[in-house]
């Protein structure tokens, strides 16, 4: 295992040494490059343009942002593993449908989880509206999103109007879509 000293201590092998040096400063490179690299584009923040995408729903249809402008938008990330996601899904399931007749689109945007759990958890819960695979996370982290749920809420005209990271609560939402139904 290792070379003991005339004390009878045994000593770790070099390459292990010089390995537990290196490697703590190749990880530190690697966050310094995460955190200094800049980003694509600005972040989505409350009174700017929501990042526009086009995403591949679970049904295999494509649906992107910009196709929905002139309806007010709620753009939510969730996980079939993520509890309050499953508890503020009713929720989003009676806005959608108390809202339908002022156009309000709910657009769910999967976050780190895998098609068929997604698709088990919508069957179970009865979700109606298009849900997207987000391949490599690049949506979310133009939205920032580091864990959901999270939800933005657009404007018919495209503008972010409220955020709402964590789960939703009955008041929150009803906050929220104040910010956006009616608005041009």
């Amino acid at each position: 295992m290792g070379r003991a000293d005339p004390h009878g201590r045994r000593h770790l092998p070099l390459a292990y040494l010089v390995a537990a040096a290196v490697l703590p400063l190749i990880l530190l490179a690697l966050l310094a490059w995460r955190l200094l690299a800049a980003p694509a584009a600005p972040p989505a923040t409350i009174g700017s343009m929501a990042p526009d995408f086009t995403l591949t729903d679970l049904s295999g249809d494509q649906v992107s942002l910009a196709s929905l402008r002139g309806h007010p938008v709620i753009v939510n990330f969730w996980a079939s593993w993520c509890g309050p996601c499953i508890e503020e899904f009713p929720l989003l399931q009676a806005a959608e449908r108390e809202h339908a007749a002022q156009g309000l689109v709910i657009v769910g945007i999967v976050y780190q989880d895998r098609a068929n759990a997604a698709q088990a958890f919508l069957t179970r819960m009865g979700g109606t509206w298009a849900n997207a695979m987000d391949p490599g996370g690049a949506v979310a982290a133009r939205y920032g999103i580091y864990a959901p749920p999270d939800s933005f809420f657009i404007t018919a005209n495209g503008v972010i109007a409220g955020r709402q990271i964590g789960q939703l609560s009955q008041q929150d939402l009803a906050r929220q879509l104040d910010s956006i139904l009616g608005k041009e």
